[in-house]
């Protein structure tokens, strides 16, 4: 348990920004989630959408340190291949 000033407020700022983080990474999944339902689903242009909507946000999540950088690129890279092959399907 913390006990000087500066250990209880550090343990208060960790506190809130797991919080912070946790949220941006349930936010960043469920963009990953609609990108994955639109393929499911079978429309070409609503997956491509979708998957446009979605980049800049997973980008922002690697610039935060939410995910590793790799971790966002083979998401992405998936994805994309997954929307490609829908248009030649």
């Amino acid at each position: 348990m913390a006990n000087s000033p500066q250990a209880k407020k550090r343990a208060r700022q960790n506190e809130k920004n797991r919080k912070h983080n946790a949220s941006l990474r349930s936010m960043a999944r469920t963009y990953m989630k609609k990108v994955q339902s639109k393929i499911e689903s079978g429309n070409y242009e609503e997956a491509q959408a979708a998957f446009q909507q979605a980049q800049p946000i997973l980008d922002s999540m690697v610039n935060k340190g939410i995910f590793a950088k790799n971790k966002v690129a083979r998401s992405k890279s998936r994805l994309s291949a997954k929307i490609k092959a829908l248009k030649s399907a």
